[in-house]
């Protein structure tokens, strides 16, 4: 996970831990020899094409979204093919109403056509008001949340953690987050709701009270999901 911090003057960049309450949570009900956040690099504005998303002050709006209509702009004089050219006037238009491109209910063939592109707008961009970027460890979790990022938890034996993954990942998806092999042995994921994970008191109790569900490859992680994969060796 990388995020720029855009025209933000003061925010120690390098890596930092993304705070979560539920791994705290859960870490006090299951005893584990570690507990492990996970981790966004934090990077300067020379970063922001290669980001996952960008973070800005929110005097720093005009600015991002002037780069992006340069940029259409300057392919509009190119002379682009009819299907670029009508995306490209679409794109424009938002940004000349001040919104993000990230606001566009873009297909997938638009999409495809400015893959290549380098649009900041298009990422999420969160805008952070200075007491934010002053307490930015604190930060990160609900920014992240607003871009449309979710973790789920592993818990027991040797450590306690959380991964971060985007909201829509397939069960089978976040089981390479872990690793490449529980992907491609994969069986099934055995789900607890962190709800019921709580309301038990733990893992074992909710599983003694038939609150764990077994899902396949298709099932979408929901936040804060408990898993074990199941998978062949």
């Amino acid at each position: 996970m990388k995020i720029s911090v855009f025209a933000a003057e003061g925010i120690v960049l390098g890596k930092h831990n993304i705070k979560d309450s539920r791994l705290d949570q859960a870490d006090k009900l299951v005893k584990a020899k570690k507990k492990t956040y996970p981790q966004a690099e934090l990077a300067g504005p020379e970063g922001a094409l290669e980001a996952d998303m960008i973070i800005i002050p929110g005097d720093a709006r005009a600015d991002l979204i002037l780069k992006d209509l340069d940029f259409v702009e300057t392919r509009l004089s190119k002379g682009p093919e009819e299907n670029e050219q009508v995306l490209l006037n679409k794109m424009k238009g938002a940004l000349e109403k001040e919104q993000f491109l990230s606001t566009l209910d873009l297909s997938a063939a638009e999409k495809e056509i400015v893959s290549g592109y380098g649009f900041f707008t298009l990422k999420p961009v969160v805008e952070a008001s200075p007491e934010d970027l002053a307490d930015i460890d604190n930060f990160l979790s609900r920014a992240l949340a607003q871009s449309g990022f979710i973790c789920f938890l592993t818990v027991g034996d040797k450590e306690n953690r959380a991964w971060l993954v985007k909201k829509g990942t397939t069960a089978w998806e976040a089981s390479g987050t872990i690793h490449s092999d529980i992907q491609k042995g994969f069986i099934r994921a055995e789900i607890i709701g962190f709800a019921d994970f709580i309301a038990c008191g733990g893992e074992t109790q909710a599983k003694q009270a038939g609150k764990m569900r077994l899902e396949m490859k298709d099932y979408q992680m929901q936040d804060a999901d408990l898993v074990n994969f199941r998978f062949n060796k």
